[in-house]
């Protein structure tokens, strides 16, 4: 198989643990894009916190594509225009907000490039250092969020967490796009939106053939993009359902995971 596409996450799968692209990695993206594989960014993050990255790879000079917000904003990379978006309404964010208070779990989103939030917390502390973005805490969330809003993190302790995603896709499930990324972030989106149907909504436009795309990934977040691609791949520390849903398993992100795959799918040399 000739694959024409590789999507890949960005933190814990293509940046090392320490949030940093490594040259080996970088060398394997220019290289798969020179010889005319289309390479595309998918994330959780938002849009804002993924250019830097994007422009490192030049993503623009290829006429390429960014997945942020877990795919509900696609943005062309050669003008930074968003080329899709859906969004939560004023509605759902509120209603969202309403049940993270119920469960006593912290709630942020994002406005104008802030990432907004009545508390503050550890875990919060992880997105502002991911993202690069300012923290706007305010007194009353329902009253910021007076418009639609991307996406909506619940954060809290890992194993408490998960409990809280089990009671929220029972109670909302049919609402909302709901999955964990990091063990802390349990990402909410408007219904039907993950990375495999932008992705394949994207390869599409592209005219690209959901057997011909290469998928990397290592959380549940990922799991969509893995599950509707020719050839899905987890990085060697992905969660083990991660993996379990892998065709191939890498080396792990400390160990240019992207880049072995790239080899092995794209030239044939790993």
């Amino acid at each position: 198989m000739k694959y024409k596409m590789i999507v890949t996450d960005m933190d814990d799968t293509l940046l090392n643990s320490k949030g940093e692209l490594s040259n080996e990695n970088k060398e394997a993206i220019l290289q798969a894009q020179e010889s005319g594989v289309k390479f595309i960014l998918a994330s959780g993050r938002p849009t804002f916190a993924m250019k830097k990255i994007a422009e490192e790879l030049k993503l623009n000079d290829y006429g390429s594509y960014i997945l942020s917000y877990n795919g509900a904003i696609i943005t062309q990379c050669n003008d930074w225009n968003e080329w899709y978006k859906q969004a939560l309404s004023e509605e759902e964010a509120h209603k969202l907000y309403d049940f993270s208070r119920k469960n006593n779990v912290h709630i942020i989103t994002y406005l104008s490039d802030e990432i907004v939030s009545e508390t503050e917390s550890e875990y919060i502390d992880v997105e502002l250092n991911l993202t690069g973005m300012p923290h706007n805490k305010v007194g009353c969330f329902k009253s910021t969020v007076s418009e639609p809003v991307v996406k909506c993190i619940m954060l809290e302790e890992p194993d408490y967490l998960k409990n809280v995603e089990k009671k929220l896709k029972q109670e909302m499930g049919n609402e909302f796009s709901i999955a964990i990324s990091k063990p802390f972030f349990l990402e909410v989106m408007k219904e039907g939106i993950d990375k495999g149907a932008s992705l394949l909504k994207l390869a599409k436009h592209l005219d690209i053939k959901a057997e011909e795309i290469v998928a990397i990934g290592d959380s549940y977040n990922d799991l969509t993009m893995l599950q509707v691609v020719g050839m899905p791949v987890a990085v060697g520390n992905a969660k083990s359902e991660v993996k379990d849903a892998a065709k191939y398993i890498s080396v792990s992100n400390d160990d240019h995971g992207v880049a072995r795959a790239i080899k092995e799918f794209i030239f044939q040399t790993a």
